[in-house]
């Protein structure tokens, strides 16, 4: 019976052989490498620009990460904001025209540039409905605001104690407003009283007075 040929290795030779590829190499000319030594570089640098790739790239995605986390985290926010005012619609709508409402109820109590006159003839005619004596009615210069125009008028009355208080509740009363300002009642003469005031009444702007309001004040952040 034949016998199976036998195969040996001769290890130290193999060993020898690969140690004698790596000798002498010359590093200023890899490509006079051995193969060994030539493919096994050639790994390493690859491994190398994969490496140093890969680092680069992980960098800029936790940046990126980082930058859609944050978003995420503002548009949540935003999200629940709205869904928030999505829920309080209706009664958001109902506050606004209730606001409107009230808007509008308090510019009719502003008169406007013709009606002026006679509101100051309101004025007059309350005090003299009082039995009041004038003796000091001088509107002064109009103060222009932003969106309303203020009218200082300079007063001064004599009458009765009873009489200008009632006159002062009249003025409250006017539909329009008037408020009474820097009030000094002293006495007068035969057992009258004397007031000194500053009656203030305010009118809106018409649209041209407005439009050249906002030009004459600059906007927040211009230059000037």
């Amino acid at each position: 019976m034949a016998k199976a040929p036998s195969f040996k290795i001769d290890l130290s030779g193999v060993k020898s052989s690969l140690q004698s590829q790596f000798r002498g190499l010359s590093p200023n000319d890899p490509s006079s490498w051995p193969s060994l030594p030539r493919y096994g570089l050639s790994l390493l640098v690859t491994v190398a620009v994969v490496g140093v790739l890969w680092f680069v790239w992980l960098s800029s995605s936790d940046e990126e990460l980082q930058a859609e986390r944050a978003t995420e985290v503002k548009l949540r926010d935003d999200y629940k904001k709205k869904i928030a005012q999505a829920v309080n619609l209706e009664a958001l709508r109902k506050q606004r025209e209730q606001v409107q409402q009230y808007v509008t109820q308090l510019e009719k109590q502003l008169p406007s540039k013709a009606e002026m006159d006679a509101l100051l003839s309101d004025i007059n005619q309350a005090g003299l409905g009082r039995s009041l004596q004038f003796e000091l009615f001088r509107p002064g210069n109009v103060s222009v605001k932003e969106y309303y125009a203020e009218l200082p008028i300079a007063l001064r009355v004599t009458g009765r104690y009873h009489d200008i208080g009632a006159f002062a509740s009249d003025v409250a009363n006017l539909s329009r407003i008037v408020t009474l300002n820097n009030l000094s009642v002293v006495p007068g003469r035969d057992g009258a009283l004397t007031m000194d005031a500053t009656a203030k009444t305010f009118r809106y702007l018409d649209a041209d007075e407005v439009a050249a309001q906002r030009k004459a004040v600059p906007a927040p952040g211009a230059k000037k």
